[in-house]
């Protein structure tokens, strides 16, 4: 049985950076023990973030390979993005479909909210599975074209052993949508 914890108290918070995605945060905290600790954090857009598990009919995951500037690889994942002001978490989950790979889904499945690091990154991802995928394209920011990648559903499990299929985030919807599909 777990007891609920209180919170620390923010005494002060203070942005101390701030570029065009994201700002630091000092805090100072006093934690119920009353110790006192300062801590940062990155705050995101507040708007949120999607990733999509697409399946075609055919049985087949459709992932994307694109450039990803933390590491400065190609990394094989699922489309992913920010959700755009007005926009449900399930509307930018289409909209990215559309714009990352080209088809749209006519039934989204939301599986699960992922903390993306929660010590220290302000934000959170809503997973879903996107099923009745129809051919749909839609311009998106990317500044080349993604290359798009089936991969054969039941053959999830060899995704891991793909050098460039690395980021957790994708790892833990892979896991989500395998976990759902077989529910069914």
């Amino acid at each position: 049985m777990t007891t609920k914890k209180v919170k620390p108290e923010i005494l002060h918070a203070e942005v101390v950076a701030k570029s065009r995605l994201f700002q630091i945060e000092q805090l100072h905290l006093r934690f119920s023990n009353q110790v006192e600790r300062q801590y940062e954090r990155m705050k995101g857009n507040n708007r949120g973030a999607v990733m999509v598990v697409p399946v075609l009919g055919n049985k087949q995951l459709l992932l994307g390979r694109e450039y990803a500037a933390g590491t400065h690889s190609y990394e094989l994942g699922f489309p992913k993005g920010l959700i755009d002001p007005g926009e449900t978490a399930a509307q930018a989950a289409n909209r990215e479909l559309q714009e990352e790979i080209g088809y749209g889904s006519n039934k989204l499945t939301h599986l699960m909210e992922l903390s993306l690091a929660p010590g220290y990154f302000a934000s959170k991802m809503q997973i879903f599975l996107a099923e009745d995928l129809y051919q749909s394209e839609l311009e998106g920011d990317e500044p080349e074209p993604i290359d798009m990648v089936p991969w054969p559903l039941e053959q999830w499990q060899d995704l891991l052993q793909e050098q460039d299929f690395s980021e957790s985030r994708s790892v833990s919807a892979l896991f989500l949508a395998q976990k759902h599909l077989q529910l069914k």
